[in-house]
């Protein structure tokens, strides 16, 4: 009988050291931050990696789209899930003048750079045609973050590696834009080990 009851007493303070003292440590971090894709797609809408600012000629297919490389699951399989890397910025526009225009409270991401994110870049990104909608895997592979009111962001926990850092930026009459438009950005950042890397997603805009 003592025994059964000296069991319980130690299982009832192992599950209150796993389960209140470790909560009450973790850190309160200063921005939203995401992690890996979870499952839970239908709450993180990720249509905005596949629309385009700008169309130009190229070869499409019959929906008027640039086809994507197949899905190259042998190169995400080689990729890290878990680090302790750090990156932070501040996502803005530009103007000649040197006034900035800040991304509030926007969505940024973090793409691993492969060969399926390095045709994004080229073909969607600086050529600014219009893709094929993204292999609904790359959901996995993707970290994701929203912006302050300032315009800061932070990505924690990034495994070390290279990602297309990618956020968009609201512009309207500020910008010389009759309607309200969406400026994407994107930039190359790479983290190592557990190393914090400051980098700002930034454009210059022309009136």
């Amino acid at each position: 009988m003592y025994r059964r009851i000296w069991r319980s007493m130690v299982a009832a303070a192992l599950f209150f050291l796993m389960n209140g003292c470790v909560h009450r440590e973790l850190p309160q971090l200063p921005y939203n931050h995401g992690i890996y894709g979870s499952g839970d797609q239908e709450s993180i809408d990720i249509s905005d990696l596949d629309a385009n600012l700008t169309e130009s000629g190229a070869p499409l297919t019959q929906d008027g789209r640039v086809p994507r490389i197949p899905f190259p699951v042998e190169e995400y399989m080689h990729l890290r899930r878990m680090g302790k890397g750090t990156i932070t910025g501040r996502i803005y526009l530009e103007d000649g003048m040197g006034t900035k225009i800040y991304g509030r409270n926007t969505r940024l991401y973090l793409n691993p750079k492969t060969s399926y994110s390095d045709q994004w870049y080229e073909e969607s990104y600086l050529g600014g045609h219009k893709m094929q909608k993204a292999d609904d895997r790359l959901f996995d592979y993707l970290r994701f973050t929203s912006s302050d009111s300032q315009g800061n962001f932070a990505f924690y926990g990034v495994p070390s590696g290279s990602y297309y850092l990618i956020g968009t930026v609201k512009c309207a009459s500020e910008c010389g834009y009759v309607t309200p438009k969406n400026v994407r950005i994107a930039t190359l950042v790479t983290v190592k080990g557990n190393e914090t890397v400051h980098k700002d997603l930034k454009a210059t805009i022309s009136y």
